[in-house]
């Protein structure tokens, strides 16, 4: 944790019991045996092909709160308060248009598609996702393509499920503490094996990790910190359903790691035996 985010858990004691309630499950999620998995290429393309459905299922939780936070509709009238809209579009703002490393712009999810093209990963059930989306499917019978690793589609709905729900302050936690403030430590050591492992091979890869824990730990989890605090205030229901949603989120975070390493071991046990 940065100092500014020590400062507001320190400021604030709904803030410190949400953390605190939610603290077991996200030392979980950020210590799975998965990551001890990931020290081979294969290994790496299966959990690529995995893990790209939380990359862009993190962005509709996003654009959720803007939704909610600002006016996105014409004609255009002040919506929400000030400071929460500043926060969220200054979130979506790198989200969706970030720097790629090159001189240009892309979301995170582009750069994560370009970096399974690098590893050589299968793109093709969340290409067809997106094709599906594109043509005007909603998002439960897109996922009802059987190339959808069942994970995958087990964690989408679960978001899903939250946005659907339409309550800020459980959008805004499962948004904070279920993804922004878990991923820079769940995020070194995959750098760190991939950087020791792949030297020079999965440099995409190791942008896109770095980038997410640069930016989702010196200024996204403050940022969504404050977000959640204008949006619960002192209201204790709207905290006990934040703190909820939070262990909700992190729960499936936890199930999604779980399917991702059996899939890996079940690659293990097709492999002839020499």
């Amino acid at each position: 944790m940065n100092t500014e985010f020590l400062e507001i858990i320190k400021s604030n004691p709904y803030i410190q019991r949400w953390v605190d309630c939610t603290h077991e499950l996200r030392e979980q999620a950020r210590n799975h045996r998965l990551f001890s998995r990931l020290d081979r290429l294969e290994h790496i393309r299966i959990f690529m092909e995995h893990h790209v459905w939380s990359v862009w299922d993190f962005m509709s939780l996003g654009k959720a709160l803007q939704r909610h936070l600002t006016c996105v509709e014409l004609p255009w009238v002040p919506r929400g308060e000030a400071l929460s809209r500043r926060l969220i579009n200054e979130i979506v703002l790198e989200e969706e248009s970030d720097e790629d490393g090159r001189g240009g712009y892309s979301s995170h999810f582009e750069l994560y598609l370009e970096a399974m093209d690098e590893a050589g990963a299968d793109r093709s059930a969340i290409d067809g996702f997106i094709a599906a989306l594109s043509a005007g499917v909603g998002v439960a019978e897109a996922l009802g393509d059987p190339r959808v690793p069942q994970s995958a589609r087990d964690f989408v709905r679960g978001t899903f499920a939250v946005i659907e729900r339409g309550r800020p302050h459980e959008i805004a936690s499962a948004f904070t503490l279920g993804r922004e403030e878990i991923i820079p430590e769940m995020f070194y050591e995959v750098v760190w094996t991939v950087r020791e492992r792949f030297p020079n091979r999965l440099s995409k890869l190791v942008y896109y990790l770095e980038r997410h824990i640069n930016v989702d730990a010196d200024r996204h989890t403050p940022l969504a910190m404050r977000m959640n605090v204008h949006l619960s205030g002192t209201d204790e229901y709207k905290w006990e359903e934040a703190i909820a949603a939070a262990r909700d989120a992190v729960r499936a975070r936890i199930e999604f790691w779980s399917g991702i390493e059996r899939a890996t071991r079940r690659i293990d046990a097709r492999e002839p035996v020499r």
